[in-house]
């Protein structure tokens, strides 16, 4: 049966692994067992993905990438090049923890974006449409469209599913409205949670 998907002739791809229509592994790159790709994901040089890992559709993973175990990635992440993973809080090469029981689960949802060179500290949710800047440190969750900058990333404005930026204080006691300049999606705001508006 012929695939309806892309491997590089470089890449590994191991036994048990399901990917869906349209998606390309690129020059190598290995998906390791147990894991699950979308439809019409990307996956360029040098992409690691785990153990038992579940991608979305239409996830786009730039160059040297690991994505561990105990890392899912919703529909339409964007991971951008040499960004960072973890998997474990405290790591130690003389005392090695392998295994599920010792993973935190780290949850990226539909539609965030992770600048290249940031690294997400494992046990922490990215909100959907949230978008970290490139070299940020991420230590705790991250709201729904927010953007957060910095080490320790730290919340700077709040931004549209398009990725352009609302004009909405981080203020938590103010209720905001603001429609974005770019593409006319509306957007309220009650504390620090950000909504579209229906």
């Amino acid at each position: 049966m012929e695939k309806k998907f892309f491997v590089h002739e470089s890449a590994y791809v191991d036994d048990h692994v399901e990917i869906d229509e349209g998606t390309k592994v690129w020059h190598f790159s290995h998906v390791q067992s147990g894991t699950r790709i979308g439809k019409n994901c990307s996956l360029g040089q040098n992409v690691n993905v785990g153990n038992n890992v579940t991608i979305g559709h239409g996830v786009k993973i730039q160059n040297n990438v690991s994505v561990y175990e105990g890392v899912e990635l919703e529909d339409f992440v964007f991971c951008g090049p040499s960004m960072v993973f973890t998997n474990i809080m405290n790591p130690r090469s003389e005392f090695p923890q392998r295994g599920s029981e010792f993973y935190l689960k780290t949850l990226v949802k539909k539609s965030a974006s992770l600048g290249a060179n940031s690294t997400i500290v494992c046990g922490n949710t990215i909100g959907k449409y949230a978008f970290v800047g490139a070299g940020s440190t991420v230590t705790k969750d991250v709201p729904d469209y927010a953007l957060v900058v910095g080490n320790p990333a730290k919340l700077l404005s709040w931004v549209c599913a398009c990725g352009n930026r609302l004009a909405m204080s981080i203020d938590i006691n103010s209720n905001e409205s603001d429609t974005c300049s770019k593409c006319g999606r509306e957007y309220s705001k009650k504390g620090i949670i950000v909504e579209q508006v229906k």
